[in-house]
């Protein structure tokens, strides 16, 4: 179980409090956040294993498994946020998530998209750059203003594949942002159910307390490079490469 549970109710400053974890109100308006038709309606960027694009598909499309067992691979982005402390944001996706609800995962994670103009800049990943923004305020509710592109640093790029249930999987080239700012949190209930600021010292003690499963990404990121990338959080210039994709398969 978790050292402590706040409920999250009231200003989501109250969510600053050392090693707390969250627990967001399950009760959700489907009618405001229709999780079923967004992945109908968002299209993501189809890439090849060199992550040019080469096509657009919906969200839906992009994460069903085939017969086959092929499922398109597409570009995602996963964001790591610290605050100026250096404690890192994990999250508990919400049960009403199409793909891997009630899984625990990084700080943000999701996709660039063909909707919105300016997602498609490839220039220092600015497109992805601009796509983490807008979903850390719709998934976290961060202002925009608190996070501005700048202070979103692309590290690199990991290429896995996770089969999920059988229904749903993923097949992504996952840019990793990090992120090292003090903001304000209003997490929507519909994408997330926990969180928790975790700091370095205390993470390999904490990940034991988490019963629950680890999202694919999360999961090989935290096997191979997680807590090498934390430990140059001051430094992130010397681990950055933008040439190479880190193939990271899967888990399963």
């Amino acid at each position: 179980m978790f050292t402590s549970m706040i409920k999250l109710v009231g200003k989501a400053s109250r969510l600053y409090v050392a090693r707390a974890v969250a627990s967001v109100s399950a009760t959700i308006n489907k009618q405001l956040d229709p999780q079923d038709e967004a992945m109908g309606k968002e299209q993501c960027f189809l890439v090849d294993d060199n992550d040019i694009v080469t096509g657009q598909a919906s969200k839906r499309d992009c994460h069903l498994v085939q017969e086959d067992g092929n499922i398109p691979l597409h570009r995602a982005f996963s964001v790591f946020l610290f605050n100026q402390k250096g404690d890192l944001l994990l999250q508990k996706r919400s049960s009403e998530k199409i793909t891997y609800p009630d899984h625990y995962t990084n700080s943000c994670c999701s996709h660039p998209l063909t909707n919105f103009p300016g997602e498609e800049e490839e220039a220092n990943a600015l497109g992805v750059r601009k796509a983490a923004q807008r979903r850390l305020n719709y998934e976290l509710g961060i202002s925009l203003d608190s996070i501005p592109i700048d202070s979103i640093n692309y590290i690199t790029r990991v290429h896995y594949k996770d089969q999920g249930n059988g229904k749903y999987g993923e097949h992504e080239i996952d840019y990793v942002l990090f992120i090292q700012r003090d903001v304000k949190l209003n997490p929507n209930p519909s994408e997330v159910s926990e969180i928790s600021f975790v700091p370095r010292t205390e993470f390999d003690d904490f990940i034991p307390t988490l019963t629950g499963q680890w999202t694919p990404w999360f999961s090989l990121i935290l096997k191979h490079r997680l807590k090498f990338w934390w430990d140059h959080l001051d430094r992130l210039d010397e681990i950055k490469d933008h040439k190479k994709i880190l193939r990271f398969g899967s888990e399963k």
